[in-house]
């Protein structure tokens, strides 16, 4: 059951986060300057359970599907986008440490509810089998949130006990037995605080370790008779559509912005005081509203295809799993040309230092350059399935 501190459900987590959003806005331009979200607004989200979304209720959280982290992710980004790719990537984390073990849950949540994940998929850590676990050894980047988690998990490949591959995986381990770089310098996202973490003959026991191909398949080493529907859904299709979460609320934000002005804001060397008296506006307003409006349809269609399986107890096909490789490429290839046109339509005022727009533009243009949302990719994946062709996995199993 969820704390009684906290909102009953998601609908009044989201309420709560529109609340608090001007909260959120108002420290923006302090995450971005000093490289990781304000502590006044991580202690804002946690005090209502933003980071709770995905935590099995039995440790106090919501439960959450993919729809309910996809619409707190939007919720956080409409304020900043930076903020929202730390909600999405605890939440995303917190759900991949719900498919372990109870015991590796217990080292997680038994004595800090409030203890939150990081994860890393790409498998850079090299280990060795010994008794009872793993030791690994490696660096890992770049762990999004990394200023504000207790608990990581990285990807490692797994040896036997004569050195030889069995499965790549993934190492849940606590941060005190990691060491950390400060490498994040970059031209937006600059909040996220994705700077890298790194392991030398860390001690990882076999309750804390999962394996990629199981998963793959939807076994996981935590999932028994009574384990909630939510942790039997897809792996991939999971870890891909959260990350549109906060590319959709920065959509908004930017949406919203530009119309808040259109009254007020002529258009040089027109005779156009108001930009909201120009044909040519409006057209390009609506245009960016209806790229939005499919691009969240899309988002919602995705989740469907992710959460309806799940509370029937069936693992969705090939098909259905490109397609969702598909939606997400798609959602950000059209909340970026939504953008890039409000912003066209808005004025070169639009990046100015002080404008927030300039900063959800370039937020935005980093966060939709992550590997696992590149259109280009997702459309390869979907148009092979399409065509029957078996040869998807020489692209990326990661489907």
């Amino acid at each position: 059951m969820v704390d009684s501190s906290l909102p009953p459900d998601i609908s009044a987590l989201l309420e709560r986060i529109d609340e608090i959003r001007p909260l959120i806005e108002k420290n923006a331009a302090q995450g971005e300057a000093e490289r990781r979200v304000s502590q006044e607004s991580i202690d804002a989200l946690e005090a209502i359970g933003a980071f709770r979304v995905t935590q099995p209720a039995k440790y106090g959280g919501y439960e959450g599907d993919s729809r309910a982290q996809v619409d707190a992710g939007a919720a956080v980004g409409k304020g900043d986008g930076g903020t929202a790719w730390v909600v999405a990537l605890t939440n995303i984390a917190n759900w991949l440490t719900a498919l372990y073990p109870e015991k590796a849950q217990d080292d997680v949540w038994g004595e800090d509810r409030n203890a939150k994940v990081s994860v890393v998929l790409a498998t850079n850590g090299k280990t060795q089998r010994v008794d009872g676990g793993y030791l690994v050894s490696g660096e890992w980047s770049y762990n999004s949130a990394s200023w504000h988690t207790q608990w990581a998990i990285l990807g490692a490949e797994l040896v036997d006990e004569n050195g030889d591959f069995v499965d790549t995986a993934q190492l849940l381990i606590p941060r005190s037995d990691l060491g950390f770089k400060d490498i994040w310098h970059v031209a937006g996202m600059r909040s996220s605080g994705s700077n890298a973490l790194s392991a030398t003959d860390v001690f990882v026991p076999d309750h804390r370790v999962m394996r990629g191909e199981p998963a793959l398949r939807g076994t996981y080493p935590g999932t028994t008779e009574d384990t909630p529907a939510v942790y039997r859904a897809g792996w991939i299709p999971v870890l891909n559509i959260i990350l549109v979460g906060p590319q959709l609320g920065m959509g908004r934000a930017v949406l919203e912005r530009v119309i808040s002005k259109a009254d007020s804001k002529a258009i040089a060397y027109t005779s156009f005081e108001r930009q909201s008296d120009s044909i040519a506006f409006q057209l390009d307003i609506a245009k960016a509203a209806l790229l939005l409006e499919a691009a969240e349809g899309f988002a919602h269609r995705a989740t469907d295809e992710i959460d309806i399986p799940a509370a029937q107890g069936v693992y969705p096909d090939y098909l259905t799993r490109a397609r969702n490789r598909a939606y997400v490429g798609w959602i950000v290839e059209h909340t970026a040309r939504a953008i890039e046109m409000l912003l066209t339509a808005h004025g070169s005022g639009a990046f100015a230092e002080v404008n927030p727009l300039q900063r959800l533009w370039r937020d935005q243009a980093v966060a939709s350059r992550h590997a696992f949302v590149l259109p280009a990719l997702g459309y390869e994946l979907y148009g092979k399935a399409l065509l029957g062709r078996e040869d998807g996995d020489s692209v990326t199993p990661l489907v």
